[in-house]
């Protein structure tokens, strides 16, 4: 017998992505692949990499090689451009877009690790650049926006990052550009008063408008956090603006025309005793008062994950079914919410990820039959001679003793 079934099933949001962080804890490359096996599971259709920060520059630039040279953890923890373009490849079989971050101007001290040039001196005791003052800066940090040097740099190595990633959109970051190192070194003041920038926030804008300028040079599309926006820059009207902080800042975004991303309601790196995954569910994305126009604004979001506590041995199970919740709420229409049903969606959902291979966390009561993560399917047997015995290696030690025959024959 055929069961004939007719399907008619589309997304409500044309992005939907899950953001990695391999640069506070780097990432197997095993790891990222699986990770890419349940976004498809998911129907996540982008992967925003967020590649490198502070801590670490695991990707290889074939430009500036000694930025993974000296700013990755160690020769292990790097991504060379061939695992590159194999994340990349192995995505889109998957239909999902890879996005790389590239986040400056702060974020960026492992750049100086290379380029101590690119950085800029802090003034932390007030008479001498590199010094620091650790409640509010490091000796060295921000890119130094007065410096032209900066920003060639920046084109060579967003030029090389354009040809490596396919996809038209590449993520700038731009969040938590702290002002304090700025504010201690008088060169900065000097340069912004001989050119008129009034505060720190138009020196921000100073700089995003100079990367910006790189970018159209590029004929790249580029997503920002919502920082410089909060900070009153005036953003190209094509910038793609991800809220990050409060979901009640979505309308003074959406009040400038840029298209958003909403994330600020799913950093699933904040876990809690019980079903937060509820909490995401619930989460809708045009839960806002906005107009219509205003509201078509919104393209999607995603889940994020950042790894100042997840590396590769607990990254799957923190991450699923909880970002299942995010992709049901992104996927399906907006009446579809009620999370007693969701519920037993979640949790046969969650057993189909086990017997997928994806070690994902249960959200409720059960078993999932015989697929738990780490069980043994095989119970080791004594033989009478008290020899461990499975099946597999009798079966091993007939196919042995068959080619001793063999040999013994020929």
């Amino acid at each position: 017998m055929l069961n004939e079934s007719n399907i008619e099933d589309y997304p409500r949001f044309g992005y939907r992505g899950v953001m990695l962080d391999t640069a506070r804890h780097y990432q197997p490359m095993s790891i990222l692949k699986k990770n890419l096996d349940a976004m498809s599971y998911n129907k996540f259709n982008v992967f925003h990499w967020h590649i490198v920060d502070d801590q670490s520059f695991p990707y290889v630039s074939t430009t500036f090689p000694e930025l993974s040279e000296k700013g990755a953890y160690s020769p292990k923890h790097i991504y060379t451009q061939k695992e590159v373009k194999e994340i990349i490849d192995y995505a889109r079989d998957r239909g999902i877009r890879v996005i790389p971050e590239f986040d400056t101007p702060g974020h960026t001290i492992s750049w100086g690790q290379s380029h101590l040039e690119l950085l800029t001196p802090c003034w932390g005791d007030g008479e001498h650049p590199g010094t620091a003052n650790y409640t509010q800066h490091a000796a060295y940090e921000m890119l130094n926006p007065m410096e032209n040097t900066t920003y060639e740099f920046l084109e060579k190595l967003f030029t090389e990052v354009k040809d490596i990633f396919p996809d038209d959109y590449m993520h700038l970051g731009m969040d938590e550009a702290y002002p304090y190192c700025w504010q201690s070194n008088p060169n900065i003041t000097y340069f912004m008063e001989q050119n008129g920038i009034e505060d720190y926030g138009k020196l921000q804008e100073y700089y995003t408008m100079r990367v910006l300028d790189i970018m159209k040079k590029l004929e790249a599309k580029y997503i920002i956090w919502q920082d410089p926006i909060d900070d009153g820059v005036v953003a190209d009207p094509n910038t793609v603006v991800e809220v990050w902080k409060n979901f009640t800042d979505i309308p003074a975004v959406a009040a400038h025309g840029y298209k958003m991303i909403l994330s600020s309601c799913w950093y699933l790196n904040y876990i809690s005793y019980g079903q937060d995954w509820k909490i995401y569910y619930l989460c809708d994305p045009y839960a806002w008062n906005g107009t219509d126009e205003e509201k078509k604004l919104m393209i999607g979001g995603e889940a994020c994950m950042w790894h100042e506590y997840v590396d590769g041995t607990n990254l799957l199970p923190r991450l699923w079914p909880r970002a299942s919740a995010v992709a049901e709420r992104l996927w399906s229409a907006r009446e579809v919410n009620n999370t007693d049903d969701a519920m037993y969606r979640l949790d046969e959902h969650r057993c189909r990820m086990l017997r997928r291979g994806i070690p994902a966390q249960p959200i409720l009561n059960g078993f999932c039959g015989d697929y738990e993560e780490g069980w043994e399917k095989e119970e080791p047997k004594k033989s009478a001679g008290g020899v461990v015995t499975t099946p597999t290696t009798i079966l091993a030690l007939l196919a042995a003793t068959a080619w001793l025959l063999l040999a013994a024959k020929y």
